[in-house]
């Protein structure tokens, strides 16, 4: 069998990576916009990027729509009467993550940020768990890998320690909400230890 098979060998250029009509179309089209990616100063560029340049990004979470809530609250009286007893009414971001336990475990929690606080909230039980001021958090930690991890760091209380598909968005609506509620940037830190 081995006298069939052909005794040629090939040698591959690796010095040069190969571009695919994908990527040379989408670096076309953001040269066109003017949105060429780039690494900044800043966590956050004006497109709203805390990630650039620092982060392993998912292709698919390059170019998603946000949408800010996705459970749709005012049609959820729960949700509604939690934000109307603590006297929030604007829901900038809202959606389904799990939260980590000191313990390890994992719960299923409903994350609601308004312009004021965030929000934990029991889907099953339809409780408020913890309500954090916008004000106490000090800063949010991420890895530098592309994983959905991130914790809010609250010097005052116990950290926040979850998981979510949407982490870009929710990192990007935490930073514009303490930037406008009280007049300082939100400190986003990557690191792997």
């Amino acid at each position: 069998m081995n006298r069939y098979k052909a005794q040629r060998q090939v040698q591959i250029d690796e010095s040069e990576t190969p571009k695919y009509e994908e990527d040379v179309q989408d670096e076309e089209q953001q040269e066109e916009n003017g949105t060429r990616l780039r690494p900044s100063d800043s966590n956050v560029t004006e497109d709203q990027e805390p990630f650039m340049g620092v982060k392993v990004r998912r292709k698919a979470s390059l170019r998603r729509e946000c949408k800010g809530d996705y459970l749709d609250v005012p049609s959820r009286p729960f949700l509604m009467k939690i934000l109307q007893k603590q006297g929030d009414n604007q829901v900038l971001f809202a959606d389904k993550v799990l939260k980590f336990t000191s313990s390890g475990k994992m719960k299923r929690r409903i994350l609601m940020i308004t312009d004021f606080a965030i929000y934990i909230v029991d889907p099953d039980t339809d409780a408020l768990k913890r309500r954090v001021a916008l004000a106490a958090v000090d800063k949010m930690c991420l890895s530098e890998l592309s994983d959905n991890f991130f914790a809010i760091i609250i010097p005052t209380e116990y950290d926040l320690l979850m998981a979510s598909t949407r982490k870009t968005e929710i990192v990007t609506v935490l930073v514009e909400a303490t930037k406008s509620a009280s007049d300082y940037e939100l400190e986003v830190v990557f690191s792997n230890r």
